[in-house]
This record gives structure tokens, C-alpha cells and sequence, in this order.
């Protein structure tokens, strides 16, 4: 898998980069599956989610979600 920058859709609804998902966590990529892994600094898996190449995909899937910086703490829903 890679790291190549699109988007997935976290466990609260929020929509956040592949490059940048914040919490100290990092994404494996899997571009043909459309799959995201979100990991741990440890490398467990706390996360999987559709991996989105960019705003098109997004709106095409019907994804409404708020895209949210890393910055942004997961376990809270929506833009701060």
C-alpha cells in the first residue's frame, strides 16, 4: 500500500485528507480497492474507510461530510 494523497470519510462523519489524517495516525493507501487503513504510531489498525481520489469522487458518492485539517481532533464532529 501507499501513502497517495485523496480523501476518506472518518468515524464521525468527518472528511479528512489521506496526507494528513491528524491524531498522530497515518494512512495506507490501496488505490484499486479504494481502501484506506488508518494506523496507529504503533501500526495497529484503528480505522478503515473508501478511499476517495477527490472532491468529484466525493460528491458523486453523495459524501457531505466536513473536511476537516489534521489539526482537528478526532472523536468530534465538524470543523473547530
Amino acid at each position: 500500500m501507499t501513502t497517495d494523497a485523496g480523501f476518506f470519510m472518518d468515524w464521525d462523519g468527518n472528511v479528512r485528507r489521506t496526507d494528513d489524517p491528524g491524531g498522530g495516525y497515518r494512512c495506507d493507501v490501496d488505490r484499486g480497492a479504494r481502501y484506506v487503513g488508518v494506523l496507529s504510531k504503533s501500526g495497529a489498525l484503528v480505522h478503515e474507510a473508501t478511499f476517495y481520489k477527490d472532491q468529484a469522487a466525493l460528491d458523486k458518492a453523495g459524501i457531505k461530510g466536513t473536511l476537516v485539517p489534521g489539526s482537528h481532533p478526532w472523536g468530534k464532529e465538524g470543523a473547530a
